[in-house]
């Protein structure tokens, strides 16, 4: 099987996406675990498939980790999904709706190229994140490699839990965020953030993505540090997030209110590999 694909990062978090509307792609997860693999394949920390929608959207969006599971939900890999649309011209819209498994995304794009998403309103109830705990709290505790850890939980439409640090350079981001990511109150496993708050509207972040690992940059982790925050009255939006690959601008109202994250996307290069 012959792939073109698209290779993308947002703020460094890197993406290999494939146009799944104009060629015929089936990907088992060996396959996209070949094309991850940074020394024998393409290498990514997500695959994006650009789908024909089902529904009155625009597109459908699906998101593969490296390690080949799917999952419904990336900030970084939306605002890339928009400028591949535009660039490839398969749409001519700068405000594009794009169906995903956390439900529909809105895409604007600005005359920089700039993209906003709306990614919709966050999910606090651990039913939803999902969590298991017995009710809602601000804040939950749980042990890990010998200590009790305090984290913020919630959902964008994947999980994610805060941890908040006095400082993100000496954070244990490998060691904690490996525990965490796949400790059982996370049935579904779940992307582990470390923020540092800096400034009365910023803070410095460091995300533990699952399936992925420690990546330059997480777009969905950026809204949950920064709607985190927020509740604990610790920042006054719109936020700037500066994560090791570059800053985001975070917004967000309060409860009820969908997160809107701007930032920009960077197309490197178009390729073919035989699969």
């Amino acid at each position: 099987m012959l792939i073109h694909f698209s290779k993308m990062h947002g703020l460094g978090n890197d993406f290999v996406v494939i146009d799944a509307i104009n060629q015929s792609i089936d990907l088992s997860a060996e396959t996209i675990r070949t094309l991850a693999d940074r020394h024998y394949g393409v290498g990514f920390d997500q695959l994006l498939l650009v789908q024909r929608a089902t529904g009155a959207a625009d597109f459908r969006y699906v998101i593969y980790n490296a390690d080949g599971s799917e999952v419904s939900q990336c900030g970084n890999g939306a605002r890339c999904f928009a400028l591949f649309v535009t660039l490839k011209g398969l749409t001519d819209k700068r405000s594009i709706r794009v169906e995903t498994g956390a439900g529909e995304l809105v895409l604007s794009l600005d005359e920089t190229d700039q993209v906003k998403v709306d990614m919709g309103v966050p999910r606090f109830e651990p039913e939803a994140i999902p969590l298991l705990a017995d009710q809602q709290q601000l804040q939950y505790g749980v042990k890990v490699e010998g200590q009790t850890i305090e984290f913020s939980a919630l959902s964008m439409g994947n999980p994610h839990a805060v941890i908040e640090v006095d400082d993100i350079n000496s954070a244990a981001v490998e060691k904690i965020g490996a525990a965490m990511e796949s400790h059982s109150v996370f049935p579904e496993r779940a992307n582990i953030g470390f923020s540092e708050i800096t400034g009365a509207s910023s803070l410095s972040l460091r995300v533990f993505e699952r399936g992925a690992g420690e990546t330059l940059a997480c777009g969905s982790g950026a809204c949950a540090a920064v709607v985190t925050a927020i509740r604990l009255d610790k920042l006054t939006p719109p936020v700037t997030v500066a994560l090791q690959g570059g800053e985001l601008s975070i917004d967000w109202k309060g409860e009820g209110q969908p997160v809107l994250m701007t930032g920009p996307a960077t197309f490197v290069f178009d390729g073919m590999i035989e699969i």
